[in-house]
């Protein structure tokens, strides 16, 4: 019953996001734990302002966004947004591909499997609905469950948990920053706001499609309060699931000295407590099917984002036969993700990476799409309120701050 909202907070938790927790917890225990509280009210409505805008036009971001802003100064932000949607899908394949590969206990190389995960992801998109892939593979990401379960086989100690998940913990190190500029960015990450926003406007496009009586611009105040549910309820899921990865993490790794995880099988042996030596299995195909679930949504989210901003017409309803520029982009976006694999960066490094770069992009993108939230001309009755402001507001200063101090810190000598 549920749309847009759920399929977004399913997709956050995506072999960049268990990658990245995963080496959130395991080097810095419990310390992160409080960002779970933090980033689910700003991502909440981070992505609630970006489905009232598509609702309120009628189009996606990257239309409203070109009729508010200089198109050379949109064009930037959406390059910023492909290189790094182009950068995560690289990751995740070959995340994917090193699930796989551990499923077989080393006999089958992971480079041998981007290629055919990438064919199958491509194949998806050309033939099949993303409302059908989602019915696929929504089940697979169950197996992310297995991390609040292991939570509880952990032992962990109560008091010291109450504490991090309370009593934010910070600390200046470059280690630090750069850690909490990737929980950031694979939590409130710049592909879901085109998603979000472009998954609303095709959704009022078919349902006036199945209804040619209707003709509307905008969505109703239902369909506004509804989006609104079914978004807090996948931004909830999305960050139980990140509590839980680096709780398990930090439980199970750093407790016991396991501080750098490098490798599939080391972040596999988080849930060893649960699911002993079939963890392995258990990890994999959570990994598998939260990458099968998102590279997806990354390539079309670029697809849209791209065709949005030049004028151009298509989307993941209508037929490849149609719209082949559209289904060109995606391809494109998944071919250059499938070379990236080729350069030898290591699959577990490249997400926690890939998580940094989603951090760095995403505070210009915010700072566009809060202030297209406060234009009365475009969105009328719908501008954003004090708490919409506030939030989205305290998401972009935090995201910029934190950005800006890793970089900062990256200079030589600083």
């Amino acid at each position: 019953m549920l749309g847009p909202g759920l399929i977004t907070g399913a997709s956050d938790d995506d072999p960049s996001g268990i990658g990245t927790y995963s080496q959130v917890g395991s080097h810095f225990g419990y310390g992160l734990l409080w960002t779970a509280l933090f980033t689910f009210p700003l991502m909440s409505a981070v992505q609630e302002l970006c489905s009232r805008v598509a609702l309120q036009t009628g189009h996606g971001l990257g239309v409203s966004l070109r009729r508010k802003f200089p198109s050379w100064l949109v064009g930037i932000a959406i390059l910023g947004l492909l290189g790094a949607n182009t950068f995560n899908i690289g990751a995740d394949l070959g995340a994917v591909a090193a699930g796989g590969s551990l499923l077989s206990r080393g006999a089958i190389h992971p480079l041998w499997l981007v290629i055919p995960v990438a064919l199958l992801v491509i194949g998806m998109e050309l033939f099949a609905t993303y409302a059908a892939i989602f019915k696929i593979f929504k089940w697979l990401t169950l197996a992310l469950f297995a991390y609040v379960i292991t939570a509880f086989f952990a032992h962990p100690q109560p008091l010291d948990v109450l504490k991090a998940t309370f009593v934010p913990h910070l600390e200046l190190s470059k280690d630090f920053v750069m850690a909490l500029v990737a929980v950031l960015g694979t939590t409130i990450s710049p592909y879901l706001f085109f998603w979000q926003a472009s998954s609303e406007a095709d959704e009022m496009a078919a349902a006036a499609a199945t209804n040619p009586l209707v003709h509307r611009r905008s969505g109703t105040a239902a369909e506004l309060r509804a989006a609104r549910v079914d978004i807090v309820i996948g931004m909830a899921f999305s960050n139980l699931v990140m509590y839980f990865i680096i709780l398990t993490s930090a439980a199970v790794l750093h407790a016991h000295g396991k501080t750098d995880v490098q490798t599939a099988n080391q972040a596999a042996a988080a849930l060893a407590p649960l699911a002993g030596p079939f963890a392995f299995i258990v990890f994999s195909v959570g990994m598998i099917g939260t990458g099968l679930l998102a590279i997806p949504i990354l390539a079309g989210s670029a697809g849209y984002a791209l065709k949005e901003f030049l004028g151009l017409r298509g989307d993941l309803a209508s037929k490849p036969r149609h719209r082949p520029t559209f289904y060109v982009i995606l391809a494109a976006a998944t071919i250059a993700g499938v070379v990236m694999n080729y350069t030898r960066l290591d699959p577990i490094h490249a997400l926690f990476v890939t998580a940094v770069i989603n951090g760095v992009v995403a505070p210009p993108l915010l700072v566009l799409i809060v202030w297209l939230g406060t234009d009365r001309q475009i969105m009328k009755r719908r501008v954003s309120g004090r708490l919409s402001l506030a939030l989205t507001g305290l998401a972009t200063l935090a995201m910029t701050l934190a950005a800006l101090t890793m970089l900062v810190g990256l200079i030589p000598g600083v």
